[in-house]
């Protein structure tokens, strides 16, 4: 894919990218680094010293570079000093711009310590597209994710009963996904609401304890080898009020439809315009 874009290599800035590529393992939004691919093989990565050692250890890559985080070092002109350690000056190197890992300050600084050394193109998307289409190992990877998320539903269920403390729950959920080996999710947390929190939909600080007919709403996810599966549901504590029937069969129809039209060689956006009209 390099070829056909016409670069000499590309510089990988997303933590998913350097996984699905090369194995390398770590919590990448935290400080700056990078792995160069070029045309001919070449994978190298310039990281912080803590982590290069686990890149030796969880990766395929054996070429790493060390830069390190101090007052007055500029890592874009790491950047500059590590792609000409590797004979790119004057050569066509994509960038994956659009990527956690490169601020926009750190971007313009790239831009500018790379100006008239190489050509630079945006390839943000090329490794994302190469992503999509799953291996067989990939796809087992998911369903041992599922399987793992619907444990945690299990416990999710069991626990919402009248007088449970939320934190229990969620402990509850977690160690159903760790305890069969699996990861955390990518965020690192997930949703569970009660009461009057049910519909705020997003994590927050502070946990309850469940009351009579309380609405708990669960959206979570679990990881296995960082390959996720998600699932939500609510649960109604006490007496199914018609409104939450109605809108539970509203959700069921729509949730079948987009089943019925999601299919290899289909296009989102077919699923999407499907769920409208379902609703």
């Amino acid at each position: 894919m390099l070829q056909e874009q016409s670069l000499d290599g590309t510089l990988l800035f997303k933590q998913e990218s350097m996984y699905y590529l090369t194995g390398f393992d770590r919590l990448g939004y935290l400080s700056f680094q990078a792995l160069f691919v070029g045309t001919d093989g070449t994978l190298a990565l310039l990281t912080r010293a803590p982590d290069a050692a686990l890149g030796r250890y969880n990766s395929i890559i054996s070429d790493i570079d060390i830069w390190v985080d101090r007052d007055g070092v500029n890592p874009a002109q790491e950047i500059k000093r590590f792609l000409d350690a590797r004979k790119m000056r004057g050569k066509r190197i994509g960038i994956e711009y659009h990527a956690v890992g490169l601020s926009a300050q750190r971007g313009k600084m790239l831009d500018a310590a790379l100006e008239g050394f190489c050509s630079l193109l945006d390839a943000s998307a090329l490794v994302d597209n190469l992503r999509r289409v799953k291996s067989e190992a990939e796809i087992a990877y998911v369903r041992k994710a599922a399987t793992l998320a619907e444990a945690a539903a299990v416990e999710a269920n069991r626990l919402s009963v009248p007088g449970a403390f939320e934190g229990d729950i969620y402990a509850a959920m977690y160690g159903a996904v760790m305890r069969q080996g699996g990861d955390p999710p990518g965020s690192g947390t997930w949703v569970l609401g009660s009461g009057e929190r049910a519909h705020l939909m997003r994590y927050h600080s502070g946990r309850r304890r469940l009351a009579e007919n309380d609405l708990v709403t669960h959206e979570f996810g679990a990881a296995y080898r960082r390959y996720h599966a998600c699932l939500m549901h609510c649960v109604v504590i006490g007496e199914v009020d018609p409104r939450h029937q109605a809108m539970f069969e509203a959700c069921r129809d729509a949730l079948e439809a987009c089943e019925e039209v999601t299919q290899p060689g289909g296009v989102r956006l077919e699923t999407y315009s499907t769920l409208r009209p379902a609703r």
